[in-house]
């Protein structure tokens, strides 16, 4: 753990330097909310969020970023967690990414260091690679692409896939057992591009030791929902 907070803060420190140089540049704030939604499925029903909360310049921004899934039939939180992410260009299209994740929702409290890229691809793909650094460590990969049916009419597939690198069975995690999320939602720009409710199809499953971790806790190892919620910005 020691070597791991040298490296955390190998990455924190020039990024905090760079925060200095960035003094003069104008400040940009912003709220993004990828997905505010409610899951319809065969078994519990489920509300989930994904947003960025950011604050900075175009040199070094500061992002507060949530996800949670509640499952409404057991009032419980099957997921949640939230990051502080610092965020400074590498290229022309790509941030480097450093900061700290916080998991609370099950089994003890877990705190990761980040370390990744943020941005997009030249197709316009916006993909995010992270790797948790931990006494846990996972890595997590994520690419979402907005295909315009019409100027108002999107369609957004996401995918995300998880990899944790060893035993945590405290929270259902299976050393190399992957979880992937595969998603396709149809979203109608409401209010230029701030606002747009969306519709669509959600489908999550879990492989390996982590299923088996799943099935033992009375769980379904995968699961398909209709779902429905709203993008939005400012």
């Amino acid at each position: 753990m020691h070597r791991f907070w040298k490296r955390l803060a190998g990455a924190l420190i020039p990024a905090a330097l760079a925060a200095s140089a960035a003094e003069a540049e104008p400040l940009i704030w912003g709220i993004q909310v990828e997905q505010a939604e409610y899951r319809i499925g065969e078994g519990s029903d489920v509300a989930a969020w994904d947003f960025d909360v950011l604050a900075g310049s175009d040199e070094l921004k500061v992002v507060w970023r949530s996800e949670g899934e509640y499952a409404t039939g057991e009032e419980a939180f099957e997921t949640l967690e939230n990051q502080l992410r610092l965020q400074t260009p590498v290229t022309d299209f790509f941030d480097a990414v450093a900061g700290v994740r916080l998991d609370t929702p099950k089994g003890p409290d877990r705190i990761h260091g980040v370390i990744g890229l943020h941005g997009l691809t030249r197709q316009w793909f916006e993909v995010d690679a992270d790797l948790f650094v931990s006494d846990h460590p996972s890595f997590r990969f994520e690419v979402e692409y907005e295909g315009l049916i019409t100027n108002r009419i999107v369609f957004v597939p996401s995918i995300e896939f998880d990899l944790p690198f060893t035993d945590d069975a405290a929270t259902g995690q299976g050393a190399f057992g992957p979880t992937l999320e595969v998603g396709g939602r149809i979203s109608y720009d409401l209010v230029d591009r701030l606002v747009s409710p969306y519709v669509g199809v959600h489908y999550e499953r879990k492989f390996g030791e982590t299923a088996d971790l799943a099935r033992a806790d009375g769980e379904e190892a995968g699961a398909v929902f209709f779902v429905i919620g709203t993008r939005f910005m400012f």
